[in-house]
C-alpha cells in the first residue's frame, strides 16, 4: 500500500541509523523550494531516544542550526522518538546537511552551558529535559556519521 505520509513509506527494516535522508522536495507554485530531511539517531524499533534527551536535542538543535544554515523552517522530534525532521527553504543535499549537523551535535556533546528556553514561559513542557542523554546521543550520533564517512546516507 501506498501512504500520503513519506516515512510511512521507507522501510525501516532496511535502514541503518545513524544517517541523513532527503525525504521530501517540494517545488511551490511560484518556484520556492522548500527540502525535508530525516535525520536518524537511533536504529528503528531498535532503540529509541528518551523524552528528556529528545527534547533536549530539539532546544539545542532547533536553536543553533540557524547558526549554520540559513532558511531554516522547523526543527522537530519524530513521534516514534528515533530521531528528528529537518525542514528549510532551497535545494539541500544530504552531505551539505550533515556536514552541518555535525558542526552543531560536536558542540552539543560536550555542552556545558544552560538549555535555552527551558522556563516554564518558554517551554510548554520545561521540566523534561535530560542534557546528560542528548550529549550521549550528540556524541553517538557525530561518531556514527564519521565512522561510515557518509556512506550511511540512503
Amino acid at each position: 500500500m501506498k501512504y500520503n505520509v513519506d516515512s510511512f513509506n521507507l522501510d525501516h527494516t532496511k535502514v541503518t541509523a545513524p544517517y541523513v535522508r532527503k525525504a521530501a522536495r517540494k517545488e511551490g507554485e511560484k518556484g520556492d523550494v522548500v527540502t525535508k530531511f530525516d535525520i536518524r539517531f537511533t536504529q528503528p524499533n531498535k532503540e529509541f531516544m528518551n523524552t528528556g534527551a529528545i527534547h533536549t536535542l530539539e532546544h539545542l538543535i532547533a536553536e543553533y542550526i540557524r547558526d549554520e544554515i540559513p532558511g531554516v523552517i522547523d526543527f522537530s522530534p519524530m513521534g516514534c522518538r528515533t530521531g528528528f525532521y529537518f525542514t528549510l527553504w532551497g535545494d539541500w543535499e544530504e552531505k551539505d546537511i550533515a556536514d552541518h549537523l555535525l558542526n552543531v551535535l560536536r558542540k552539543v556533546s560536550v555542552w556545558d552551558k544552560p538549555i535555552p528556553a527551558t522556563t516554564e514561559k518558554e517551554c510548554g513542557n520545561y521540566r523534561d529535559h535530560n542534557l546528560d542523554e542528548a550529549k550521549m546521543w550528540a556524541k553517538k550520533w557525530v561518531e556514527g556519521i564519521e565512522s561510515k564517512g557518509y556512506s550511511c546516507f540512503i
